[in-house]
């Protein structure tokens, strides 16, 4: 019943930025992971991961994927 996890697995902290829109508003975000990665999503429930392109930065990921909603 009781599990450990690692570090990698871990959600220390979240930052989730929602965009224009009455209904479904797109939102994106940025997890930091317990040893220090972070991973881009989109959705609210669903998430979905987002690969930054080339030397685009994690934020950068999350204003891209804003802007094309």
């Amino acid at each position: 019943m009781l599990r450990d996890f690692a570090p990698r697995d871990r959600v220390q902290a979240r930052l989730e930025i929602s965009g224009r829109g009455l209904l479904r508003p797109p939102t994106a975000g940025v997890d930091i992971r317990g040893d220090g990665g972070l991973v881009v999503y989109r959705g609210g429930l669903r998430r979905t991961v987002i690969e930054p392109r080339g030397s685009e930065s994690a934020f950068d990921a999350v204003r891209r994927t804003l802007a094309q909603s």
